[in-house]
């Protein structure tokens, strides 16, 4: 057997093998987007429809559904996706300030207690978000901020992963030459944290505040333990109270699929917006390089 026919074996078993790691990669793609596409279809549905038509079949009452969903008790629907729009945003652009402070000066500063600081915060990402709710309102209701904007705020400002990922971000992207130089010719600690270290570590910045929105936007348990006012709920627990309502009002259950298809919107669309920063700050950094 010639070299080149060991070569063309060994390419068509590189083939063979290849799809292995597709077709599970295929299958993973659809156990995700087929609840997606089963929330598409039913939010088109009107009430007759939803329990008799076939499972994937499309039907002609999507804006009736939007109307309906918009006249519920005045528009509160709206009022709870503002509400979750506030939360999460607001939420992890201080998230993302916070933990650039923070892994910053872990990655790029040497003081005592330094590495027990950081073993504290990286503990920190092992405890479930569960085991800290009813301590966090039991404090927050001492303090006479239960049941209001700042109960939900609060507990999402320091996120122990975005610290951490910053940390290892600023370790690896911030070079200590750069910094000394920047010292050498006046800069201040804040100049150079502000107008140096910032833009550098910006990509590691972005993905700690998508984690922080996508993760404050989805929240059920936290808003469930500090609210009681339905005004301040965020999408998550109105949509639960909408839920539980069907129980009794089958009518309900269209404005619930057509509320999570809408839910499901503003993470797609900040998804997008954000991966075209990554994109420009990722090739920034290669012409910088």
């Amino acid at each position: 057997m010639t070299p080149l026919t060991l070569t063309a074996d060994a390419s068509r078993g590189g083939r063979r093998t290849a799809w292995v790691p597709t077709i599970v990669l295929i299958l993973g793609a659809l156990y995700c987007l087929i609840p997606i596409a089963w929330v598409v279809i039913a939010a088109t549905k009107d009430r007759s429809e939803l329990f008799s038509t076939f499972t994937f079949a499309p039907g002609t009452g999507f804006f009736q559904n939007l109307s309906d969903l918009t006249d519920y008790r005045d528009g509160i629907f709206w009022r709870w996706m503002a509400n979750s729009a506030f939360y999460a945003g607001f939420g992890a652009l201080l998230s993302a300030a916070v933990s650039a402070a923070g892994g910053y000066a872990l990655g790029r500063y040497s003081f005592r207690g330094r590495e027990a600081v950081f073993k504290m915060i990286l503990a920190g990402v092992l405890v479930p978000s569960i085991v800290l709710a009813v301590p966090q309102y039991l404090l927050l209701s001492k303090l006479g901020m239960a049941d209001s904007y700042w109960s939900m705020l609060l507990p999402s400002i320091l996120s122990p992963y975005g610290v951490y990922l910053v940390r290892i971000y600023a370790a690896a992207s911030v070079p200590a030459e750069l910094m000394e130089a920047a010292r050498m010719d006046g800069a201040s600690e804040w100049r150079i944290f502000s107008r140096i270290a910032v833009p550098m570590m910006m990509p590691g910045l972005i993905t700690v505040f998508l984690f922080q929105f996508v993760g404050i936007w989805n929240n059920f348990l936290l808003p469930y333990v500090m609210l009681a006012d339905d005004e301040k709920f965020p999408i998550t627990l109105g949509l639960y109270t909408l839920l539980a309502q069907g129980a009794s009002q089958p009518a309900l259950y269209t404005l619930v699929i057509t509320g999570c298809l809408l839910a499901i919107l503003p993470l797609i669309g900040l998804f997008l917006v954000i991966q075209r920063f990554w994109s420009l700050d990722l090739m920034s950094g290669a012409v910088k390089a």
